[in-house]
């Protein structure tokens, strides 16, 4: 995309990292990046690697996630377009990435390098302001995900996360909302096993709830799933 074509889709799609800026600043920010294209499963931050860049979607889907010492591979968040990632970048002291962060499908993306990005933030104070907002954001979701952890029950929780990730990085069809995910995403982001999934999510396809095929997962309506006695 030019620059102009650029400006114009990042105003549509209204990112939260560029909120209430000017012109100015705005035009300067997008001026600092640069797009780049990722394709489909390709990991695109590594946990434990310096935070060097900073992320934001343009379009397609990505999803973070904390790998374990034994491998295991725990679904962190998941990031539609407009939203930002590697935020580790932003802080002062040169710091490493909490998490990796991988393309769920090919996904094109706007990169500032740290000094850049460090810069910018220095002179145009809103990002900050940004930045700790969706800070906040990332805090109240790991949050509930305790509270689910701790008073809900394994069905319960995994309908949230189904239901969560539909309204963030659904993809609306006519027959529904569509996911792109696996059993093993869904069991690490509801701490359940990968077999209680298998077993839950063939219950509620039996009901009608929902239809399950290899890595996709298709609600008519999703809040169907928090409407019933789990």
């Amino acid at each position: 995309m030019t620059a102009t074509e650029l400006a114009g889709f990042v105003k549509r799609l209204a990112p939260p990292f560029l909120q209430y800026l000017d012109a100015e600043p705005f035009n300067a920010v997008l001026g600092a990046a640069r797009q780049q294209r990722f394709l489909a499963k390709s990991v695109i931050t590594n946990q434990g690697h310096p935070a060097n860049h900073i992320y934001m979607v343009l379009t397609g889907i990505a999803r973070s996630f904390f790998l374990t010492q034994g491998g295991q591979r725990l679904h962190v968040y998941s990031y539609p377009e407009g939203e930002m990632f590697g935020g580790m970048a932003l802080v002062a002291r040169h710091s490493e990435y909490l998490v990796s962060t991988e393309a769920v499908k090919d996904c094109n993306a706007l990169v500032w390098d740290r000094a850049n990005i460090r810069r910018l933030i220095l002179r145009y104070p809103q990002m900050m302001d940004n930045a700790l907002s969706i800070a906040s954001e990332y805090l109240n979701v790991s949050i509930a995900n305790q509270v689910a952890l701790s008073c809900h029950s394994a069905r319960q929780r995994l309908a949230e996360v189904l239901v969560g990730m539909a309204s963030g990085v659904g993809r609306r069809s006519p027959a529904g909302i569509e996911l792109t995910v696996r059993n093993e995403e869904l069991a690490a982001a509801a701490n359940v096993t990968t077999f209680t999934v298998s077993r839950t999510m063939s219950e509620w396809q039996r009901n009608g709830l929902l239809s399950k095929t290899r890595g996709k997962v298709l609600m008519p309506y999703p809040e169907r799933l928090l409407l019933r006695d789990l």
